[in-house]
């Protein structure tokens, strides 16, 4: 009888141990008896060069039907969350989905997002995708950011502070090839956990989206192309098991949306490209760590497509979540036989932001920074000072970036940047300027008198784009418009400066949902000529706007950021453009949108 029952209850555990789920809760320990090998995952994605908390919320449910928004991320903070899950797990792995660089505040940006590198190093990554925005200093810089050095490749001077050594962590970069068939950095790692009959090997594959190249520099796309993820990963799959591997992790930079209660752990409603490369994928590939969409998701694949049941993984962006993953692997088997996920809220310091006071909360854990990453940090924010803290104007308020069901939108940031475009390309003819709203990365604070910082604003617009203006007939106007709503990449409706306002309509055939557009009241002319200002990167077909190819006459202006600073630079402050220019017919067509729950104000 006492053996029986202990063969029961053997034979539950290990069924409790092999039950796949995307799962809310957090990953499981090594349970009792198991013959399986627990290797846990720490996986981030879109870090961004965050190295400061980024003063830009995240919401959560706040476990009594609604949520709330809580103060997180910091490369401190977050090394300090990925112990907390690598101390779980005898057995792991900490990797990344790609962006770690590029688009980031001044404190990395200005030094070339060598510290960005050095925080990775500190924090013990493993293994990083490439992304798109990798490859903002071109090709010969990313390069370095892997081997180190202190070559100068890019106008800005390298190794200011200190000498580069570079990453310590190995880049992956399966689709991305030179001219001759080779691989940028290599496609695939391997890993061995365990010894002798309990050893396992993981095998990983790590990629960016195929469109980098659209949203990339002429230079990168003279050096290397972008080829199909579902394609390259498939390929590779065979070689990792004719390699041993018992698991296969495929980290690709791109992702999806879901829709819903803002929940970190949630997997409602799934969209976007990610879907499609999922349901081409071998399904012996057993987790895909995504990014590049900033959402944060766990899902278990198979309540969408039962053939392919991955676990899918995304920790939003800039370091304010970390995936805790597991996965029970059978060395008998040599095969997954359990995986769970959960998202782990980097809570940091409460801070004033332009939505108000964002405060702690105790229904999720908080910690504390570690030293050597915080001491690390404040170097480079001693070191970046003099740029980031000089006065540059005067805002009457702060604006918030829209996040959640806006975030396709610019609102008022978006008209105010506009605006600034426009006025700096005047002399240049410019009537209409339009900007992208993923362009925009963080909400604009200001002080108590007003005033505006170089920093304030470089987190705003970090890119250095220059600007420029073209002629377009009413028709091409119209036609780039409509590029927001195609289903080539996510829909994103260009925000425009004063006195040019459009009207859409989701519920009609994609290519003809623009159904009005006005300059000072008067309608456009599809026949006649406009002379219209967007930054170099839409200029050149970035976001996939490639009707801006079209433009004629081109002059080019000053940077994006120069012509913000000027725009706030006079005193009285500055009045916040916040009335609408754009016309949605039906918002509840909107991919994104989400529906407030009773009683709240929705922000994300």
């Amino acid at each position: 009888m006492i053996s029986r029952l202990l063969t029961a209850c053997f034979a539950s555990l290990l069924l409790t141990a092999c039950a796949t789920a995307g799962g809310n809760g957090p990953a499981a320990g090594h349970p009792r008896f198991s013959r399986t090998v627990t290797v846990g995952i720490a996986a981030m994605n879109d870090f961004h060069g965050a190295l400061e908390p980024p003063k830009q919320s995240m919401v959560a449910p706040d476990r009594k039907g609604g949520t709330l928004q809580i103060p997180a991320g910091g490369a401190a903070w977050l090394a300090s969350a990925v112990d907390s899950v690598r101390k779980k797990y005898p057995n792991h792995l900490t990797v990344s989905a790609g962006d770690l660089i590029g688009g980031s505040p001044i404190t990395s940006s200005l030094f070339l997002d060598e510290p960005a590198v050095g925080v990775m190093n500190r924090i013990g990554l493993d293994f990083s995708a490439v992304g798109n925005h990798e490859f903002d200093s071109g090709v010969d810089e990313l390069l370095r950011k892997q081997t180190g050095g202190c070559a100068q490749l890019t106008p800005r001077k390298p190794c200011q502070v200190e000498p580069f050594k570079g990453a310590k962590f190995a880049m992956l970069a399966a689709n991305t090839l030179r001219a001759d068939g080779s691989t940028l950095f290599p496609a695939t790692a391997m890993r061995s956990f365990g010894f002798g009959s309990n050893r396992v090997k993981v095998g990983l594959i790590g990629m960016t989206l195929k469109g980098t190249g659209a949203i990339s520099t002429p230079e990168v796309n003279k050096v290397v192309h972008f080829t199909d993820e579902a394609d390259t990963a498939n390929a590779l799959v065979t070689r990792l098991k004719a390699q041993g591997a018992d698991a296969i992790i495929l980290l690709i930079h791109q992702g999806g949306y879901t829709s819903g209660t803002p929940d970190p752990d949630g997997c409602d409603n799934l969209t976007s490209d990610i879907r499609p490369i999922l349901d081409r994928l071998d399904t012996r590939i057993d987790l895909v760590v995504s990014g590049h969409t900033h959402w944060a998701y766990v899902c278990d694949y198979a309540k969408y497509n039962p053939a392919k049941p991955f676990l899918l993984t995304s920790a939003g962006l800039w370091g304010k979540m970390v995936t805790d993953i597991s996965l029970e692997i059978d060395p008998a088997t040599h095969r997954v036989v359990g995986k769970r996920a959960h998202n782990v809220v980097v809570q940091s310091p409460a801070y004033q932001g332009a939505a108000g006071r964002i405060e702690n909360t105790t229904l999720y854990p908080s910690f504390e920074p570690r030293k050597d990453v915080a001491d690390y940090v404040a170097r480079y924010v001693a070191a970046a000072a003099d740029y980031s803290q000089r006065k540059i104007g005067f805002l009457a308020a702060p604006i918030e970036k829209l996040e959640g069901s806006m975030s396709n939108t610019g609102g008022a940031l978006g008209n105010l940047v506009a605006d600034s475009q426009l006025a700096a390309t005047a002399s240049a003819g410019a009537q209409i300027a339009l900007m992208n709203p993923f362009g925009l990365r963080r909400s604009l604070n200001v002080a108590p008198d007003h005033s505006v910082t170089f920093g304030d604003i470089y987190a705003v617009e970090p890119f250095n784009n220059q600007l420029v203006t073209l002629t377009l007939t009413g028709a091409e106007l119209k036609a780039i418009l409509e590029q927001g709503f195609d289903k080539d990449g996510p829909e994103q409706i260009l925000t425009p400066s004063a006195g040019f306002a459009f009207t859409y309509d989701r519920s009609k055939p994609v290519g003809d949902r623009v159904t009005a557009m006005t300059l000072k009241g008067t309608a456009i002319d599809p026949a006649k000529d406009y002379r219209v200002t967007v930054s170099m990167f839409l200029a050149n077909g970035g976001d996939s706007f490639s009707a801006f190819a079209k433009g004629r006459d081109r002059a080019i202006g000053m940077a994006d950021i120069a012509a913000l600073e000027a725009w706030l630079k006079p005193e009285p402050p500055r009045a916040v453009p916040s009335e609408s220019r754009t016309s949605d017919a039906h918002p509840e067509l909107n991919p994104n949108y989400r529906p407030v729950p009773p009683g709240q104000k929705y922000r994300r």
